[in-house]
């Protein structure tokens, strides 16, 4: 027996185009005024948010995943059949399984493509990018599909104004390809975990845990519970910790950055890390106040958003960092070849 050893060729990965969904039924603060004791004063001035979109009854996670992955190929101008991984960031899946993955490989017709779903909350993209970014460097695949998406909206309790004032719905994907010559693409990247903060935000009912039962859902147990100020003092020092331990390790500062895309969670959070950071607001993307948390989704709605707002372009060194429930903490630094 003679054994053919594939050759793996030492290449760099780049992300190749941008595409996203939000659904279009909107929910504003003088929405949720109605619905719980809070108010639109509050809501901006604490998190920034002024509306966020929400699904309608039956649309799941995989459904916002496909638009934005159609958005994704058209943009790039390939068919999906091209597609060979597909990896679907999310904590909203559509059901504990099969992942989400191998519905959205379905609805988009993809045929010997392989996939599967990451589950990092607000983390998740970034996590995923990478891993799929290695797939790419590996030399074993040159069109890696990347996609955040989650529907907030199915798990938040709209009678718990410290959560369901900061979630919407929302879609983004990125396709992952090798760079071309005199590309960069990805440069490097910092992870880390901190489990003991699990407490500070959790769905808590529903895994092996606490399967459901009646019980589960009388407690409420299958909806987002979050000790605000945890999360908040957590994200703050985090944040910035891990856009510092990157740019530092690779020689930059914030002034070398063209543009900063952090995880949308709150406004506050993002430019506390901004200003560590030394960089100017103008340089930081933020469109919370349009779609609110949207969890794995932000950072490539984000991205698009820089692109439509043309504040990204082609050569433009880019950070990306996010927080994240588990906690999950994340940072990337990559240049922008498109």
């Amino acid at each position: 027996m003679s054994l053919t050893l594939k050759p793996q060729t030492r290449v760099r990965a780049k992300i190749s185009s941008v595409g996203t969904y939000v659904p279009p039924r909107l929910l504003t603060n003088a929405d949720l005024e109605k619905m719980v004791a809070t108010n639109d004063q509050w809501i901006v001035e604490r998190t920034g948010i002024r509306e966020r979109h929400i699904v309608d009854p039956g649309v799941a996670t995989s459904d916002l995943a496909v638009e934005a992955a159609k958005k994704c190929l058209a943009a790039r101008g390939i068919e999906a059949s091209e597609l060979e991984v597909i990896i679907v960031a999310t904590v909203t899946p559509d059901m504990f399984f099969p992942a989400t993955a191998c519905l959205v490989q379905d609805k988009l017709g993809v045929k010997g493509a392989w996939g599967f779903d990451l589950s990092a909350a607000c983390s998740g993209f970034p996590y995923a990018l990478q891993v799929g970014a290695k797939l790419v460097e590996s030399g074993m695949h040159k069109k890696v599909m990347v996609i955040g998406a989650d529907v907030m909206s199915s798990i938040i309790d709209y009678t718990d104004r410290a959560t369901c004032v900061i979630f919407g719905d929302g879609a983004g994907a990125v396709l992952l390809e090798p760079c071309e010559d005199g590309e960069i693409g990805m440069v490097d990247y910092w992870h880390e975990i901190d489990g003991s903060g699990a407490a500070a935000l959790n769905m808590p009912g529903g895994g092996s845990l606490h399967p459901p039962s009646a019980e589960t859902v009388a407690a409420k147990m299958h909806y987002v519970h979050q000790d605000g100020q945890a999360v908040y003092k957590f994200a703050v020092r985090k944040m910035a910790e891990a856009a510092e331990i990157i740019l530092s390790r690779n020689g930059v500062e914030g002034k070398d950055l063209s543009c900063f895309i952090p995880h949308q969670a709150n406004k506050r959070i993002i430019l506390s890390t901004a200003e560590r950071l030394g960089m100017p607001e103008s340089s930081v993307i933020i469109n919370i106040d349009r779609y609110g948390n949207t969890t794995a989704a932000t950072i490539p709605m984000a991205m698009q958003t820089a692109l439509e707002e043309k504040r990204l372009k082609k050569g433009d060194l880019v950070l990306l960092a996010s927080v994240g429930a588990g906690f999950t903490v994340g940072a990337t630094l990559l240049r922008w070849e498109f």
